[in-house]
């Protein structure tokens, strides 16, 4: 077959298993269903992923439609190798609350740093005045 340029490549990976990396940090994984030229998605038996250190946990979110702009990575994943992970996985309540608690000391550690920077004498535009892109 003949390589066709953009997102009609990615026919031929209609009803497969895929990850998604989403702009916003997100991880999805689910069944690809359909694609349009905008590489808008859509994916079925959908879950999303939450990582925090050696462990994960899978939130259910059925059928999912992301659009095209949104998506950072996709990739088929190797049903073979899926369960060869390093990773434990743990229930929803808890991998939720090692979310909160990473997310949490990461803002501990961010306060400090600006304060180490105010006493310096500089200091830090705030991440909500700054543009995203």
């Amino acid at each position: 077959m003949n390589y066709m340029p953009g997102t009609a490549s990615l026919i031929q990976d209609i009803d497969k298993k895929h990850l998604v990396l989403l702009r916003d940090g997100r991880t999805l994984i689910g069944y690809l269903r359909s694609i349009d030229q905008f590489a808008n998605l859509v994916l079925h038996q959908t879950v999303e992923r939450i990582h925090v250190g050696k462990k994960y946990g899978d939130i259910p979110r059925g059928i999912f439609v992301v659009r095209g702009e949104n998506v950072v990575l996709l990739g088929e994943i190797d049903l073979e190798k899926e369960s060869d992970t390093p990773l434990q996985q743990v229930s929803i309540e808890e991998i939720l609350e090692e979310q909160r608690v990473e997310q949490q000391a990461k803002q501990a550690s961010e306060k400090l740093k600006v304060q180490a920077l105010k006493e310096r004498g500089l200091s830090v535009p705030r991440a909500d005045t700054l543009d995203e892109y």
